[in-house]
């Protein structure tokens, strides 16, 4: 998924503008969820990363669990976004 034009988010060290997202979906049984990593910027141009979950589209808090295989696959998709593959530095490609 990519990020929908900047928009802005509230993060614990205030506002920030959404750069990149990119969501991996996954499932364990019949539980359906995605993992979401978003590229954030400051105000004052420093870039944060944050890692969710979301189920039926909706954010959740809580701890993101991914498989070895969540993260070959969160790897190839970072082929479609340099700029969090930039930040992460995972070896992408």
């Amino acid at each position: 998924m990519e990020a929908n034009g900047g928009s802005k988010t509230a993060t614990p060290w205030g506002a920030a503008r959404l750069v990149d997202e990119l969501t991996l979906p996954q499932r364990a049984g019949e539980k359906r969820f995605a993992s979401v990593v978003q590229l954030l910027e400051a105000p004052r141009g420093e870039r944060l990363v944050r890692f969710a979950y979301s189920t039926g589209g909706t954010g959740r808090r809580g701890p993101v669990t991914l498989r070895l295989r969540d993260l070959k696959r969160l790897r190839a998709a970072l082929a479609d976004h340099p700029d969090l593959a930039e930040v992460l530095r995972l070896g992408v490609g």
